[in-house]
């Protein structure tokens, strides 16, 4: 682990870090969250019967859609050349668990776009559940793993 922050300079200030340097590599980040749901929740999704349509189809664009915009939400990330996103979803006993990945070939890792597309995705399940379930819980959102090459 570094003793200091990146994204602070000699100032303590906010500071965008230089990566121009940095020869391209490969990368890939993997991340993943959960949403708790009710039974009855859980039921109405797998038949197709929430309100506002396809709940896996709507949160999946807007994860990959977040991933994509991930510089303009986090104000030190630098624009990555995405090269791809994707979005999926584990239907399990008390929820919907997400997990996204992010490549690219860059100077700067894409674990914060997985993040961000891991936590859009899940904002839209609650957004499109929560007319009908006031208990929902997203948890357990983190970085599973992040590689270069």
């Amino acid at each position: 682990m570094a003793d200091t922050f990146s994204h602070l300079n000699e100032k303590g200030e906010a500071s965008m870090v230089d990566v121009g340097g940095k020869p391209d590599q490969k990368r890939m980040a993997r991340a993943s969250g959960k949403i708790f749901l009710q039974p009855q929740t859980l039921k109405l999704i797998k038949a197709g019967s929430i309100e506002k349509g396809d709940i896996f189809a709507v949160a999946r664009i807007a994860g990959i859609q977040a991933a994509k915009n991930t510089f303009t939400l986090i104000p030190l990330c630098h624009q990555v050349p995405l090269s791809k996103v994707s979005v999926d979803f584990e239907m399990e006993d008390d929820g919907i668990r997400t997990t996204a990945i992010a490549k690219c070939t860059g100077k700067t890792g894409v674990e914060m776009e997985a993040l961000t597309a891991v936590n859009v995705a899940l904002l839209t399940i609650y957004d499109m559940c929560k007319a009908v379930d006031k208990q929902m819980v997203m948890s357990e959102i983190k970085l599973l793993e992040k590689h270069k090459k």
